[in-house]
């Protein structure tokens, strides 16, 4: 009997379907009622996976514009679509789907910050994630602060605690605000360094702090690696991880901490693995050379947090220095925009830290 599509289980013809570009996989699912009833049906979504490689490389197909009027394309692809596409395409290219409340309050956790949830009041999720998107494009492309005239910022101390501190929107520099920390702590002395922590949608979180060989324990932060390197997690080399849960992905169970990937929000391509390590070169949050961590170093001092918005030109190398760490951060195109990282953010970016932090501090100063 010879082999037909037809006579083929439906998960082989949904493996076949996955591999195909959309425009293709729009004529197909037309063809035949099998083929229709295949790529219509939830469970098996065939266009997930084409749909994935459009978000993933950053060059979309114009099937993608308006995937959203075919009726065999299940509505939940639009989740991941509207969590993860460009800010330009959602705003100016792409046809929405209507959705429900539930649908849109999804898509906000998945791609923005907790913190940002001030911004709904008495709005609903459909109308709060659209506001916050056309912001969020509208900051990354010009230096307007009209909205947020504050712009809040994380320093953990060496002593465990925590402050949630602002400073204007208009001048906010982090090199200038932590160069100002430094000079309390009498670490003025010593370099900055920053380092590129997670990167999400549309903003990407910064560490920025002093690598130092203390003579003593007492300017040590230990909060400040715990934060960069998950206690439990290592990177062993280019392609693995050890530490995390026994369901955890990104590498092998070798710890008790009960660590998950990060799904909301949901971190780019370059980060998908967080808090575990994400082969590929983005995640640089481990920097080994001679089997020696930063070159032996501890960080002391105070350990600050901000959100920086990105755009295209921000993942664009800048100066001399080396991509994605340092000076190559912050200076430049496209790196002088920046959003507001609440405590709340932190809870959500970092968990491990709830247990860690002592106390959280509103402001300035040590909470007495």
């Amino acid at each position: 009997m010879p082999i037909t599509l037809e006579s083929l289980p439906v998960e082989l013809v949904t493996s076949i379907l996955e591999e195909l570009d959309l425009a293709s996989l729009v004529v197909i699912s037309c063809l035949s009622r099998r083929l229709h009833s295949i790529a219509s049906d939830r469970a098996l979504n065939p266009w997930r996976a084409p749909i994935l490689r459009n978000l993933h490389s950053g060059v979309y197909e114009s099937s993608l514009k308006h995937l959203s009027v075919r009726t065999t394309v299940p509505r939940q692809n639009w989740i991941e679509i509207i969590s993860r596409a460009q800010p330009r395409f959602l705003l100016f290219e792409a046809t929405l789907p209507n959705m429900k409340e539930a649908d849109w309050h999804e898509c906000f956790k998945r791609r923005f910050l907790p913190g940002w949830q001030k911004w709904k009041r008495d709005l609903s999720w459909h109308e709060t994630f659209k506001r916050l998107l056309f912001r969020v494009w509208h900051r990354s492309m010009i230096n307007c602060t009209s909205d947020e005239s504050w712009t809040k910022y994380i320093v953990l101390n060496k002593n465990g605690t925590a402050n949630e501190l602002e400073a204007s929107s208009r001048n906010f520099n982090p090199l200038a605000i932590f160069n100002n920390l430094k000079l309390q702590s009498n670490l003025a002395h010593l370099e900055t360094h920053i380092r590129l922590v997670v990167q999400l949608a549309d903003v990407r979180i910064l560490a920025l702090g002093v690598l130092n060989n203390p003579r003593g324990v007492f300017t040590v932060n230990r909060n400040a690696r715990a934060f960069l390197h998950p206690p439990g997690i290592e990177m062993i080399s280019d392609n693995a991880t050890i530490g995390g849960s026994s369901g955890s992905a990104g590498g092998k169970a070798k710890s008790s901490y009960p660590y998950e990937r990060l799904t909301r929000p949901l971190p780019a391509l370059s980060h998908a693995e967080y808090p575990f390590y994400t082969p590929g070169g983005g995640d640089k949050r481990w920097l080994i050379s001679d089997n020696l961590e930063e070159e032996g170093r501890q960080w002391v001092g105070g350990l600050m947090l901000t959100a920086q918005i990105t755009s295209n030109q921000t993942s664009m190398p800048w100066g001399d220095g080396p991509f994605l760490q340092d000076l190559d951060l912050v200076v430049g195109f496209g790196r002088s925009q920046y959003a507001s990282f609440t405590l709340a953010d932190l809870d959500c970016i970092a968990p491990w830290m709830k247990d860690l932090v002592t106390k959280r501090i509103d402001g300035p100063g040590l909470g007495n």
